[in-house]
């Protein structure tokens, strides 16, 4: 059905082009991985084993093509990572149709139509959900990013459940604070916890809050995706991990 199969895995991640995303990317093409990314922007890494859509991932067609791309690429697909996200501090009186419609497509609709192609067309493998610590807990003028984040959480329980018998794992993973180019644009917005003085807000939050007293890295999520990925993690499913260094003990 579809040309220049082989037998190397392969795995498609979501807003893999930047940020966290760019590092999730990078750890799986170590591992010999094909790699196929959607985003918006461009992806200026280079890789034999690399492949880049440019697509709205808001779309259900959009997942569609990076799978269709990817099984061109290889017979043999093992993974889906939903990682497109937006982070924005915003009070409720400032919340209208615009901001909610927009937060809540890119982190929520986004992730519901990745999961159903991976349903689709992954034959036995797993999904990750790239979520945060705001899925566990709420916090002051996070309520739309908050919510979106619950609800993925929510959505990966539901579907570990109902893709269980299809040899289909669905897990998440849910970082605290990590230090990207788009989290500390929307530190520095008047509504966030990081206003006025971004460096100031981190380095206390660290103090007070991280037990390991350092943040954890965009790595670290790329190192967890690929172990849940892999057959090692094959009994562990239904799951919303916390990575943040010891911020929310459960």
């Amino acid at each position: 059905m579809y040309d220049n199969l082989n037998s190397k895995k392969s795995i498609i991640i979501t807003g893999g082009n930047k940020g966290i995303g760019l590092e999730i990317t990078k750890n799986f093409l170590e591992k010999n991985y094909i790699v196929i990314v959607g985003g918006r922007s461009h992806l200026k890494l280079k890789n034999k084993n690399l492949f880049f859509v440019k697509c709205d991932l808001t779309k259900y067609s959009s997942h569609e093509k990076l799978a269709n791309i990817a099984l061109k690429k290889s017979s043999n697909l093992v993974g889906y990572i939903n990682n497109i996200g937006i982070s924005e501090w915003r009070s409720i009186e400032k919340v209208d149709n615009k901001f909610l419609n927009k937060m809540i497509d890119t982190n929520l609709v986004s992730y519901f139509w990745g999961c159903k192609v991976a349903k689709k067309y992954i034959k036995k493998g797993s999904i990750v959900n790239i979520s945060s610590i705001a899925g566990k807990r709420g916090s002051k003028n996070n309520s739309v990013y908050s919510a979106s984040k619950f609800a993925v959480n929510g959505l990966t329980q539901s579907l570990a459940k109902e893709f269980g018998s299809k040899s289909l794992r669905v897990n998440a993973i849910c970082p605290v604070l990590i230090k990207t180019p788009g989290l500390i644009r929307a530190l520095r917005k008047k509504d966030s916890p990081g206003y006025p003085n971004v460096n100031s807000f981190l380095n206390k939050f660290k103090k007070n809050n991280v037990a390991l007293q350092d943040y954890p890295k965009a790595k670290d999520v790329g190192d967890l995706c690929v172990f849940l990925i892999s057959n090692k993690s094959n009994s562990i499913t239904g799951q919303c991990i916390n990575l943040d260094s010891g911020v929310f003990p459960q």
